[in-house]
């Protein structure tokens, strides 16, 4: 693809645009933001929206983005050797002071480094020099183990974008040149500059701990990064509108950061604690602003009913003239008014995550939800005249056994039962879409410690599970395959080492068991482990807040069947429970 085609392009785009950002480039900062996805995907992503506004907040700071190109697209451009640009200005990638990344999911680790070499600029840190540009790389992932994206990195962004920007702004401005920039970084808290940081190793192959570079403050572990309050911040939000998206041009916004509940295996549900709303009138005004550009809005968050005025805020919308979609709803928390206000703004579907079919196994899991509830609040749901639900579960959580996937399939007829007796009198029969993956144990939760499921048996409860949800009418299940898991449980549970199998799958079309025996990776090594007397864990260079003993208490709990309940749980049943004198 020549120059003038990818300009042509980019006028393209920004022509069916609303709300970017241009500034003059004389006397600021440039920086290069990519998403490591195609455009499509991207500008759908609330969190690389929000550091975009956050960066070109900075007077002193001018942002531009850059996406990976589709297929074709980028076929050419590899074949035609031509530079990567900026939407913005279409101006070269390789000439910013900084190229940064916003990674949210582990597949898109091989599309950093297209990105890098679409843009002319050396993959690992310790290849590249001043001539290029500051390699950043921030995003969800950097909260759950940043470790096999490290050799890529000059500098690794931990936390939230709102705490970390103005720190970045703030050494920037002081910094006399990289090196002092990144020793400035290095005493920010959410920073961690993995060139100051070696590994070492046991004998036996596991990650014994880290040395520092002499003469540098370089803290281990380094504190991620968050905000104390929201009072004074505005919601993250949609500020790009364009219809040339996953989820169009709808309007995407925060509403509360956290959960309570703590379920066991859930990553972002420790590392965003504690949990805190965004201000109601910040969120109703954005809301009104975006109004002319679109007619849906999302409402993200790990748990909405957390927020205390979300019935008010949800009413609110539904005067707008917003179709209200929210992302997946708490069962314990819907209510019948919230019901009603999402039916009333055209919702025919919502979204629910029982986890397992039983009320023993959401126990060990800390899902603090029992079967009677799942089904008195589906009454709820269909009563209201909503028509689809979609459920999402897990196989291969400790303790399971036949008769939980059992369950899954008993449970799922029960709420099909409750959907087609509402159904009948309507004369529409809606679906059951049920999401099934495999569970991955993830970094900074109370499964950290264990090795994944067995292929072989979770393929056996893949074809257990097909097997007994087949003859379902009007109940579809999508199964995520183990071989499919088996590689991100790689990316998710490894360390540096694990890079060389990333850049070997970059260079071979992403086939990873190709890719990890070229690099000569022992998989099977982070994946099927048991690392509960591992010294030292390769996120463990990241503070998220939880520390150890908290989370092996948790695992102990689960074993024994034991809730944890959140606070607004321990009340509510406090209120009910009788006293006894």
């Amino acid at each position: 693809m020549k120059s003038w085609a990818q300009r042509e392009r980019a006028l393209e785009i920004l022509s069916k645009e609303v709300g970017y950002v241009r500034k003059p480039h004389g006397g600021r900062v440039r920086i290069a933001l990519a998403f490591p996805n195609t455009y499509w995907v991207a500008m759908s992503n609330l969190g690389f929206q929000t550091v975009y506004g956050l960066l070109n907040a900075q007077d002193n700071i001018v942002c531009e983005r850059v996406f990976l190109p589709p297929k074709q697209e980028l076929a050419e451009l590899l074949t035609a050797k031509a530079p990567l640009v900026t939407l913005e200005s279409q101006t070269p990638v390789a000439e910013f002071d900084v190229f940064a990344f916003s990674v949210s999911f582990e597949w898109d680790y091989v599309n950093v480094l297209t990105l890098l070499r679409l843009a002319g600029i050396p993959g690992r840190a310790a290849e590249r020099d001043t001539r290029h540009p500051l390699i950043v790389i921030g995003g969800a992932v950097t909260f759950v183990n940043p470790e096999p994206l490290a050799p890529f990195a000059d500098v690794i962004a931990v936390g939230e974008g709102e705490s970390l920007i103005p720190a970045f702004d703030r050494a920037l401005s002081a910094a006399t040149g990289r090196d002092d920039l990144l020793r400035r970084l290095a005493t920010e808290r959410g920073f961690y500059i993995p060139r100051f940081y070696e590994p070492q190793y046991a004998p036996d192959g596991t990650l014994a701990g880290y040395a520092t570079s002499p003469g540098v403050d370089a803290p281990v572990p380094v504190r991620k990064a968050a905000l104390k309050t929201t009072e004074a911040v505005d919601p993250p939000a949609t500020s790009v509108f364009t219809p040339d998206t996953e989820f169009g041009s709808r309007f995407l916004i925060e509403v509360v950061r956290g959960c309570a509940n703590l379920c066991r295996f859930c990553w972002a549900g420790y590392n965003y604690l504690p949990v805190r709303a965004f201000p109601t009138e910040r969120i109703l005004d954005l809301a009104a602003a975006a109004r002319p550009h679109a007619s849906r809005v999302g409402l993200v968050s790990i748990a909405l009913c957390d927020h205390p005025d979300i019935e008010g805020i949800l009413a609110r919308l539904n005067e707008m003239g917003y179709s209200i979609s929210p992302a997946s709803l708490r069962l314990d928390d819907l209510t019948e008014s919230i019901v009603r206000v999402l039916r009333e703004s055209g919702e025919r579907t919502i979204t629910i995550a029982p986890e397992t079919g039983s009320d023993r196994l959401r126990r060990v899991v800390n899902k603090t939800v029992t079967n009677d509830e799942i089904l008195d609040r589906a009454e709820l749901i269909f009563a209201s005249g909503i028509e689809n639900l979609k459920l999402y579960y897990m196989i291969g959580l400790p303790t399971e056994t036949d008769e939980d996937l059992v369950a899954i399939r008993d449970l799922t007829i029960q709420l099909r039962e409750c959907m087609m007796k509402h159904a009948r009198g309507r004369g529409t029969i809606g679906r059951i879409i049920g999401s099934v993956n495999p569970l991955v144990p993830k970094p900074g939760t109370a499964y950290q410690w264990l090795p994944m499921e067995d292929p072989t048996v979770v393929d056996k409860k893949i074809k257990r599970l097909r097997g007994l949800t087949a003859d379902l009418d009007n109940v579809y299940f999508n199964i995520k395959s183990e071989r499919h898991s088996y590689h991100q449980a790689l990316l998710s549970l490894g360390d540096r080492r694990v890079a060389a199998a990333i850049e070997a799958a970059e260079r071979n079309g992403q086939q990873w068991s190709a890719a990890v025996a070229e690099a000569g990776v022992d998989a099977d090594s982070y994946i099927f482990r048991d690392r509960s007397h591992d010294a030292v864990l390769p996120w463990d260079i990241i503070d998220g807040g939880m520390n150890a003993s908290f989370l092996q208490a948790e695992f102990a709990k689960g074993l024994r069947e034991e809730w944890t309940l959140p606070l607004k749980r321990q009340q509510e049943n406090a209120r009910v429970l009788p006293v006894i004198g």
